[in-house]
């Protein structure tokens, strides 16, 4: 004789109504709350071992996400500080041009004379030859012969005149000579280049004159190209040789022929001379040694 238990129907019952109980009695009276805890502090561990694969995962992706982020930033900084070192540079090469600049337009008041600012475009290369070419020409009034300095002083004259630019002889260049004076005594002389070795030397000085080293020589205005007054050299030697009837006199030049960037042009001419030197007729009257 078989004995059959509780039919499906009967247990799902059973079931149901024992929840009810308990979640009644969890409710109203409070009396599963120890059983809960227990079994969370049993069920724990295993919902922790759960999450860890998920944890590690997220930690995983989180740091190579922060590598990436930090790995872009640093190449993004490494970028900016080289745009910035690059402005930096920049920055200093427009104050020392404002500088030079402010020098030029200083010695323009000095000068007292109509002037125009130039920037040389090249620098003759052949060793016996000292000249420069600007970027001004008769476009904007230039013309043969005219005087050009720097800040500090003399540095030669326009010998070739085109539209937009000119080339400038220097005064070291050993074709050209220019009439100075001492400024100490006004002793007159010439002051003619001597090529490479960027000095000049003064002629025909007698051996009982008064000149020593350190004597300013400024432009005497006799060649009446440039005006009395401006700057030119310093004495540097003063050599008495007994074969030579004249004192070997070598001066340097005042303004700095290697390294000027700007230049001025200098208005000394009257209009009508002016007008002859742009139509070329005194082409042949730049000083110079002939």
């Amino acid at each position: 004789m078989f004995v059959h238990g509780p039919s499906p129907a009967l247990r799902a019952i059973l079931a149901v109504s024992l929840a009810l109980v308990l979640i009644i009695a969890d409710h109203r009276y409070h009396h599963l709350g120890l059983v809960r805890s227990l079994l969370s502090v049993i069920v724990y561990p295993l919902q922790y071992a759960a999450n860890q694969p998920a944890k590690l995962a997220r930690e995983a992706q989180g740091r190579l996400a922060s590598e990436a982020d930090l790995r872009l930033a640093g190449e993004t900084l490494r970028r900016e500080n080289l745009l910035l070192k690059a402005r930096l540079q920049r920055l200093e090469a427009l104050e020392a041009e404002n500088m030079r600049l402010r020098d030029l337009l200083g010695s323009s008041f000095d000068v007292g004379e109509r002037v125009l600012i130039a920037e040389i475009l090249s620098v003759d290369l052949a060793p016996y030859r000292q000249q420069v070419m600007v970027n001004k020409g008769t476009s904007s009034g230039v013309f043969i012969g005219q005087p050009v300095l720097d800040a500090n002083a003399v540095m030669g004259q326009v010998i070739q005149a085109n539209p937009f630019s000119s080339v400038v002889l220097l005064i070291t260049d050993a074709d050209h000579a220019l009439p100075v004076e001492v400024n100490r005594n006004g002793l007159r002389t010439i002051a003619a280049g001597t090529g490479p070795s960027h000095e000049l030397e003064l002629l025909y000085i007698p051996k009982n004159a008064d000149i020593r080293v350190g004597d300013l020589l400024i432009t005497s205005g006799m060649d009446e190209r440039f005006p009395p007054g401006y700057p030119v050299a310093r004495v540097k030697t003063v050599r008495q040789d007994p074969d030579n009837p004249f004192t070997t006199v070598i001066a340097e030049p005042n303004a700095r022929l290697d390294r000027s960037r700007e230049v001025l042009l200098v208005w000394t001419l009257s209009p009508e001379l002016q007008q002859q030197a742009l139509t070329g007729d005194i082409r042949n009257t730049v000083s110079g040694r002939q």
